[in-house]
């Protein structure tokens, strides 16, 4: 097997494990620290035109201090659906409606509610984990399939197994740390 066909291949992987970090990483902005951030938001979709819009599209999102989101809805037909996205999110948040105006107060977090959101976040970064895993899996398969129809040779196998471990261990470091700085982000008073 030529070298570019391999580098190839593993590449496709380390794009595929970078993609559930990636994942993660998104996941992660809509678990609620007790600080404002627009990416809270991103998870909700509101229904409009008989379609599930992403927020953002519906309207401009800012944080103006650390306690309040604010959307300026560009459609003041769509005010109504958007604080109805936001209420039943599920992300506990109550906003108020002035004119094409939501502002969203970010209601102070409670030591019981901080442990739940670091589960929450832990529980994420436990399924991202898999995904890497999975791929890691896939992987090894394709060595090993390579090396028994004899496009790989033995010292191929070995080294090539070596480099998809070294890619697994690196993004599931990754997942840790971004976990941690959650964590952090979460319980911080």
């Amino acid at each position: 097997m030529s070298k570019d066909n391999v580098d190839s291949r593993l590449s496709s992987f380390d794009s595929r494990m970078h993609y559930s970090v990636e994942a993660l990483s998104q996941e992660l902005q809509g678990v609620r620290t007790s600080r404002a951030s627009i990416g809270l938001l991103d998870p909700i979709k509101v229904d409009m035109y008989g379609s599930f819009i992403p927020i953002q599209q519906v309207g401009t999102v800012s944080a103006p201090d650390a306690r309040t989101l604010v959307i300026q809805v560009w459609d003041r037909n769509s005010v109504k659906a958007v604080e109805k996205a936001i209420r039943d999110s599920e992300l506990g948040l109550n906003p108020s409606v002035d004119g094409q105006t939501i502002r969203i107060p970010m209601p102070t977090l409670t030591e019981e509610r901080r442990q739940e959101l670091s589960k929450v976040a832990a529980k994420y970064a436990e399924e991202s984990k898999v995904a890497v895993r999975n791929v890691r899996r896939d992987a090894m398969d394709w060595v090993k399939k390579s090396q028994k129809s004899g496009e790989l040779t033995e010292d191929e196998e070995h080294r090539l197994a070596d480099e998809i471990q070294k890619l697994t261990d690196g993004h599931i470091k990754d997942i840790d740390v971004m976990l941690e700085k959650k964590q952090k982000d979460i319980m911080a008073v």
